[in-house]
């Protein structure tokens, strides 16, 4: 797909059941199998181009995986050495996550990506993992992908991160998982937390006391995974802006994990006025619930607490922004610049090219809120901007350029949308 023309809509109420499956618990919970003993079952995968690459390389570092189409079952008796390189294509938390797990694996890995993928930088978790005896080599110094793994021994460490980073802890729990000692990781603030709740419902021994992770090396294979994949709040956060910026709009949100590192983009935009519920119906792996956005005025708010927790929305809070009243602020947010494009200057970019004042910064960025204009905006390949400015489209009409990226992580985004409002696909 080249580009999507996007029409303007004047209201919608809609409830909405198939948005896409999380893609971090459907990442994580393949890998993960990996580590366990017997047959892990996982219901409710997201089928999207990432983390069907994850469950492929999963295959090809020797684990049985069967899918009826329904339920994913996973058998693995520990990690072997591939025949092929292992493609991660557009996702930096496939890359990241596998160099903690392969760390410390026997035998010779490479991993790989798309154009994008290997652009973005890796120096966050090669350098830490480097530092406790990992053997891993690539471009600029083991910065850039494709990367080189050889398995070695790893030791015990005592790691505090500069930055708070889901990823970047993901990468080092899993590598503590097999370390000569007792582990800590230490970020400077919380972080997203499914690694450590997982693996602790695997049988893990990982415990969290405020912002320190304690993890001791595993002494047998963990517990096999059994788990629906919840619906995941990042994907359905463009319909929650969707509902927020269009007059006497109503949507109801189903199936979505309300963990409390996973929603803050939703507070976000109830501190904006926005009119905004939540009703739990389950609560075991993760709490699970539904989320309900009616329109109301919105008005302008400054973020920048918590930031790691909504990193992934902030492209479409930034369109709410746009359609508030006063300058709404970002700040502590140079992890932006890192993600799938620099989506500080994505975003400024594409708010500037629909009328909209911005202010640039290192770690942030301002939206003036006015009135959005129709504009051309080209995605630099991340799917999360690309749906940002469709949203916006409903405003005052969009057309975006560059969608394969969509299919990273929500393949059924456009026969939602087509629910709400007239598209052209090219």
């Amino acid at each position: 797909m080249s580009k999507v023309i996007v029409s303007p809509v004047e209201s919608f109420s809609l409830n909405i059941s198939d948005i896409a499956p999380d893609k971090s618990i459907s990442h994580r919970s393949a890998m993960f199998a990996m580590l366990a003993k017997g047959t892990s079952k996982i219901s409710n995968f997201l089928r999207a181009e990432d983390t069907m690459n994850t469950l492929e390389i999963v295959k090809n570092l020797g684990a049985k995986v069967e899918d009826d189409g329904n339920t994913i079952k996973i058998s693995s008796d520990g990690i072997k050495e591939p025949f092929e390189i292992l493609d991660c294509g557009n996702s930096g938390t496939g890359m990241r996550l596998f160099c903690g797990l392969l760390s410390s694996a026997e035998g010779h890995f490479v991993l790989t990506g798309d154009k994008y993928l290997r652009s973005r930088p890796m120096k966050r978790v090669t350098n830490p993992l480097r530092e406790i005896g990992a053997v891993i080599d690539g471009r600029e110094d083991s910065n850039l992908a494709p990367l080189s793994i050889r398995g070695a021994s790893l030791k015990a460490f005592d790691y505090e991160s500069k930055i708070a980073s889901a990823q970047v802890k993901s990468c080092m729990i899993l590598a503590a998982l097999r370390a000569d000692g007792e582990c800590t990781y230490t970020e400077p603030e919380l972080s997203r937390d499914h690694t450590e709740k997982m693996l602790k419902g695997m049988g893990a021994d990982v415990v969290v006391d405020g912002l320190k992770t304690t993890i001791k090396p595993m002494n047998k294979p963990l517990e096999p995974v059994f788990i629906s994949v919840p619906a995941d709040p990042s994907s359905a956060f463009f319909f929650a802006v969707a509902a927020a910026i269009t007059p006497d709009a109503d949507v109801t949100l189903e199936g979505i994990t309300l963990n409390h590192t996973r929603i803050e983009a939703f507070k976000a935009l109830e501190r904006m006025g926005a009119d905004i519920t939540y009703d739990t119906t389950s609560d075991k792996y993760e709490p699970i619930g539904n989320i309900r956005v009616k329109y109301a005025p919105l008005k302008a708010i400054t973020v920048e607490d918590n930031i790691s927790w909504l990193i992934d929305e902030l492209p479409a809070l930034s369109i709410a922004f746009a359609c508030a009243e006063g300058e709404s602020v970002v700040k502590n947010a140079e992890e932006l610049r890192v993600k799938e494009s620099d989506r500080i200057s994505t975003v400024v970019d594409g708010l500037n090219a629909c009328g909209i004042e911005t202010t640039e910064y290192d770690d942030g960025y301002t939206v003036t809120g006015g009135k959005l204009s129709s504009a051309i905006v080209d995605s630099d390949g991340d799917h999360r901007i690309a749906m940002s400015f469709i949203i916006a489209g409903l405003r005052c009409g969009m057309e975006v350029t560059d969608l394969d990226c969509i299919n990273t992580s929500f393949p059924n985004f456009f026969d939602i949308l087509k629910r709400i409002t007239k598209i052209e696909i090219n």
